[in-house]
């Protein structure tokens, strides 16, 4: 299970959320007010991610994340949604060792997924729960 300063990092960290290392309780109300869309750019340049991939996976249309940009905020929804990616993401690099190892594993068919690519599963909770299980047998040793 990632922590929250891990998941803080992958949002950008202290220079885009201007707090030290936050608790999941200041995370959770950052979330409800919306995140910069900063955190978004900082994830999304965590994993090379192209604009149509963070569109699909945050499922916001491509004028709305124009609109999002241009007002520097996301609404409450689309910040949980990219908690959520940022959740996986940084469990993603805890667990395989390092951002680009965790890249090339969130973009490669996964057999334990049924050959689905774990990123293109991020877009739904239950998607996500998926991957979360897969990475945490990884962690522990079981073959996935």
């Amino acid at each position: 299970m990632s922590t929250a300063s891990q998941i803080y990092d992958v949002l950008g960290g202290e220079k885009l959320l201007r707090s030290e290392s936050p608790s999941f309780e200041e995370l959770r109300d950052r979330i409800r007010q919306g995140l910069p869309y900063a955190s978004l750019e900082a994830t999304a340049d965590r994993l090379s991610l192209e604009r149509e991939e963070i569109s699909t996976i945050l499922r916001l249309p491509p004028r709305t994340l124009s609109r999002r940009k241009r007002s520097h905020q996301l609404q409450p929804d689309e910040s949980d949604r990219l908690f959520r990616l940022a959740r996986i993401v940084a469990q993603a690099m805890d667990v395989l060792g390092n951002r680009d190892k965790a890249s090339r594993w969130l973009r490669r068919p996964n057999r334990a997924l049924g050959d689905a690519v774990p990123l293109h599963l991020l877009d739904t909770d239950a998607g996500t729960r998926r991957v979360e299980q897969v990475l945490g047998r990884i962690e522990h040793g079981v073959v996935s």
